[in-house]
């Protein structure tokens, strides 16, 4: 595979005065027929949430995926565990 991998990132929205805790994951892992899957978990803290798995030819796509996903998530106002809320 030609593109760089992809760790599973785990992002979260947390406001307090709206009673909202929600995460958001993505991950992109291979499928058993050579192509490649990107797995979005999502709900409230606490929860189990909803799982969505969208499969691709190969891993550049689901690369690309993968990054347009996480551009929305973060300007929606989703940050990463190790980056502080405030």
């Amino acid at each position: 595979m030609s593109n760089p991998k992809h760790e599973p990132l785990h992002l979260r929205r947390i406001d307090a005065s709206r009673n909202m805790r929600r995460f958001y994951t993505l991950s992109i892992q291979p499928t058993l027929f050579g192509g490649m899957s990107l797995v979005r978990n999502w709900g409230r803290i606490g929860t189990n949430g909803q799982v969505m798995v969208q499969t691709f030819d190969n891993g550049t796509e689901a690369g690309e995926a993968f990054g347009r996903l996480e551009c929305v998530k973060r300007r929606r106002g989703y940050v990463g565990a190790e980056e502080k809320t405030r």
